[in-house]
């Protein structure tokens, strides 16, 4: 089946009703969440998680998908009209979006970045669609060594640059691949680690992990936020509309900050933070508009923000293709997907073509609806960021609760959420990755397997992990990753050191002349 035909079939499974609804509660409830600052698509994600198990695995496939693609525009949302982003990729729309705002440019800043988020979604779902077949060809060479390189080393990638130091990201990676060896060992069936607990040999469940982790830890963390009580100004449908120069202006940073967004989204990285901050980086310095910048100009809203949505769609990639993710809400598409018996890989788009270009054609049609309600409902979202916070908070952790147990109707899971949530909330405070974690929950049975599955056709020999030049490759740029992160902050001082003595002899100059 070619990727047009595929497609086309994905097109009409997308349109029957039951896939039609995931898709806009999805877009819905993503946005919701987005533009509720501090909540975030993990949080949101993994309260719906437990609701899924009971549908068809497309129908979970979507309405989280939709979550994530929702949030990216949500979080930017609050982003302009509080200077508050609602999630770490919606920083930067705060640079220029809240001072656009400030100007009284608050509606045409909101209409630039839904339409920027449109196209940016349409050009890298485009993207998907013809690269996904050739990817899987790929894919489907690969063996335990290749899928042992890219799990174990993206792992390592991510938590280095997403801890923004080495114990930062590293230790609660390390944390998360612990909490993953909870339960029956899958070779032999020996409990590790249940102490005892009988409840505990069926491992600790993702979503209880990731609610407490984001929902309980944020919900926490908002209790002391001290910008509460600050409340958005109100926009009318009449001043959503940018002037001719606007929109002239906000094409160039569109088209670039979609190509690439995408292609942060294929790296083991936080794409959709990363893309925004280097998307910012590449208007500074080609735009003709780059002394404008900071200061309310409309390419510093276009580029980041087309960045942020095509890089949520570009990393779609690994996880559809790959069986990878490499952030925490697809690690809870990958988590929905075992739950439903779905085995994550290439062979997915082999065994189940209907599922993937189902949700692939989903995410198009969820794409179109981001765009339709977005703009329209901007006075809803603004009714909603006025909601008092204890009631917000109140509200939040009682879904959370309930979503929790009903994954086994056990007071554990509702116990390990609290106890997660204090956890997390310790770990944000101390400036560690929480996404190392529950990426490093994830992919560490993925990383047991395939360690397991090479020793046992080696019989024991450790040089088969890089016995092929892809898995060479992998390894040379997780080392590149590291040593390079390790050497930065070594010449950032050295440049400071440098540039001392020159600042002291100009000083001692002024005092002597």
């Amino acid at each position: 089946m070619g990727a047009i035909d595929g497609f086309l079939q994905g097109l009409s499974l997308a349109v029957t009703p039951e896939l039609l609804l995931a898709a806009f509660l999805g877009a819905l409830a993503g946005t919701f969440i987005g533009v509720l600052p501090g909540l975030g698509p993990v949080a949101g994600a993994a309260l719906v998680l437990p609701l899924t198990f009971s549908y068809s695995p497309a129908v979970g496939l979507i309405l989280i998908a939709g979550i994530y693609l929702g949030a990216q525009y949500g979080g930017s949302t609050s982003s302009v009209l509080l200077n508050i982003p609602g999630d770490a990729s919606a920083i930067v729309a705060t640079f220029d979006g809240h001072e656009m705002a400030k100007k009284g440019r608050a509606g045409p800043a909101l209409t630039i970045m839904a339409v920027g988020s449109f196209i940016a979604g349409t050009v890298g779902l485009t993207i998907l669609v013809f690269t996904a077949t050739s990817v899987s060809r790929l894919a489907l060479n690969f063996g335990p060594p290749e899928f042992f390189a890219l799990t174990a080393g993206g792992l390592l990638a991510l938590a280095r640059i997403s801890g923004g130091s080495v114990a930062g990201g590293l230790l609660p990676m390390i944390l998360g691949i612990a909490m993953s060896t909870v339960g029956l060992e899958a070779a032999t069936s020996y409990p590790r680690f249940t102490f005892g607990v009988n409840d505990l040999s069926l491992g600790l469940s993702i979503a209880t992990v990731a609610v407490g982790l984001y929902g309980i830890s944020e919900m926490m963390y908002l209790i002391e936020n001290r910008d509460a009580d600050r409340k958005p100004m109100r926009i009318g449908l009449r001043e959503l509309m940018p002037s001719r120069d606007e929109w002239r202006r906000s094409v160039p940073p569109w088209c670039r900050g979609s190509l690439l967004g995408f292609f942060f989204g294929l790296l083991p990285v936080p794409s959709a933070t990363l893309s925004t901050f280097t998307s910012y980086k590449v208007e500074q310095t080609v735009s003709k508009h780059r002394k404008e910048l900071g200061k309310g100009a409309v390419e510093g809203i276009a580029g980041p923000e087309a960045a942020n949505n095509s890089a949520a769609i570009g990393s779609l990639v690994p996880v559809l293709v790959l069986g990878i993710p490499f952030s925490a809400t697809l690690a809870l598409m990958i988590s929905a997907m075992v739950v439903q018996g779905i085995q994550p890989g290439p062979m997915i788009l082999t065994q189940r073509p209907e599922l993937f270009w189902s949700v692939v054609a989903a995410m198009v049609v969820a794409n179109c609806m981001l765009l339709v309600l977005n703009l329209p409902m901007v006075g809803v979202w603004v009714r909603v960021l006025r909601i008092r916070r204890p009631y917000m908070i109140a509200s939040i952790v009682l879904i959370a609760a309930i979503g929790s147990f009903s994954i086994a109707n056990n007071m554990i899971d509702v116990r390990m959420m609290v106890a997660v949530g204090i956890l997390g909330y310790i770990l944000r405070k101390l400036n560690f990755s929480l996404a190392s974690l529950l990426v490093g929950l994830v992919l560490g049975p993925l990383i047991e397997k395939y360690f397991m599955q090479s020793m046992f056709i080696s019989g024991g020999d450790p040089m088969y992990l890089i016995s092929s030049p892809i898995a060479v490759g992998v390894w040379v740029v997780v080392a590149f990753v590291l040593i390079g992160g390790m050497f930065t902050p070594l010449l950032r001082r050295r440049r400071r050191g440098d540039q001392t003595p020159d600042n002291d002899r100009e000083v001692a100059e002024k005092a002597h002349g």
